[in-house]
């Protein structure tokens, strides 16, 4: 049989799939007294169909929806995009604790993840327009224009839950895949996010070699420090981004200052609703963990959040700490947890609870990344004669 046709069937069969899986959703929360899902207002129209190169894995075809044939939008590409927490926060277009964040100027011309699975993750909530493959083994020739770079280059290796293995670990220079797209398509801005023990590192030493490395190519950087709860965020969460300008460009954007007297999203307003959803076989709105009584001796690092304060960090590895419910003698569930890390209730994790952990507890959240892309965005609204070529 034809290749082609093979790629009509595969298409027509994920389709049914997702329908199926939506279909039975609504009905599980329909039965358990919910209201129906709603689809997430920027929902592209996917044509699919693999391409015939054979230095990267599953390139799929992406057209655009009407809403976004529109001109003047930013040109982004996605390094480590992992599901598309800073992504989305990119495009905006979602709601989240009944809040709007409001859809940005910004479209993403591809994205690019070693992680298959977080691919697909991505593939079924932001756009089909993601390649899955190893990005210090790619020709970055072969890699699209943008104006603006972003990515959370893996910070496994620089995490004070990790081996402290720095820019000696596999994934410590990680950031030199950006330096490589920065010195050949020369994008006028660049976002790097990471973890804040990087800054604490051979006392500093580290982060400076980086942004030495990243600078050495035309660039200035400064360091934004991000504590998420002064934002929204509902867990206790600290980020450090690195924000690049290309050296021509004689401004820079400036960093996000939290509202004063902002009022602390607390975990019971982010989760309080989720209580009495408690069937298991829904995938994407329970997914429990084998339930593990909250008590003292639980096991070492075990967190439990009290009502009325923001959560504990919401960590990829669910084996290295039990995050508990705050009131229930429980585990957090997948939906919990992704509620805590900004995602709207719409954004599907459709994999095994540990994967789903994993893509979650590495994502930047949503809500963190519309607001680096709100400020970046004032900064290009401001000085338009440096996009001139922003259009698409």
């Amino acid at each position: 049989m034809p290749e082609t046709i093979y790629s009509t069937l595969d298409s027509i069969i994920y389709s049914l799939t997702i329908k199926i899986r939506r279909l039975n959703q609504n009905y599980m929360r329909t039965k358990s007294g919910l209201p129906k899902r709603k689809a997430l207002k920027r929902k592209p129209i996917f044509q699919y169909g693999f391409k015939d190169n054979p230095s990267v894995k599953n390139q799929i075809n992406y057209t655009l929806s009407k809403s976004d044939k529109i001109k003047d939008y930013v040109k982004v590409i996605s390094f480590f995009s992992g599901c598309g927490g800073l992504d989305l926060g990119f495009l905006g277009g979602f709601t989240f604790l009944n809040k709007e964040y409001q859809s940005l100027p910004y479209k993403i011309v591809h994205a690019y993840d070693i992680d298959e699975k977080a691919t697909e993750t991505y593939g079924l909530n932001i756009s089909n327009d993601v390649t899955t493959v190893d990005l210090s083994n790619l020709d970055m020739r072969l890699l699209p224009h943008a104006n603006i770079l972003i990515g959370g280059f893996p910070c496994q290796d620089f995490s004070s839950c990790g081996l402290k293995k720095g820019l000696k670990g596999s994934r410590g220079e990680l950031y030199n895949v950006m330096k490589d797209y920065m010195n050949l398509h020369k994008p006028e801005i660049v976002v790097g996010e990471n973890v804040p023990f990087l800054e604490k590192l051979e006392n500093g030493k580290i982060l400076r070699h980086i942004i030495n490395e990243l600078e050495s190519v035309g660039y200035t950087f400064k360091v934004w420090h991000i504590y998420c709860p002064d934002f929204g965020l509902p867990q206790s969460r600290s980020r450090l981004f690195l924000i690049g300008v290309r050296s021509d460009i004689l401004a820079f954007p400036q960093p996000p200052t939290p509202e004063l007297f902002f009022q602390y999203v607390t975990i019971d307003r982010a989760i309080g609703d989720l209580v009495e959803i408690d069937d298991e076989t829904i995938p994407n709105q329970s997914q429990y963990f084998v339930a593990t009584k909250a008590t003292k001796g639980a096991g070492q690092g075990d967190q439990k959040s009290k009502k009325g304060e923001i959560a504990y960090t919401v960590r990829a590895n669910m084996k290295a700490r039990v995050h508990f419910h705050y009131l229930l003698e429980r585990r957090l569930t997948v939906r919990e947890c992704a509620r805590l890390q900004s995602f709207p209730d719409e954004f599907v994790f459709p994999h095994s609870a540990s994967q789903n952990m994993l893509e979650i507890g590495n994502a930047v959240p949503p809500i963190i990344g519309h607001l680096i892309a709100s400020q970046i965005d004032k900064f290009i609204q401001a000085y338009p004669e440096y996009f001139e070529q922003k259009t698409i």
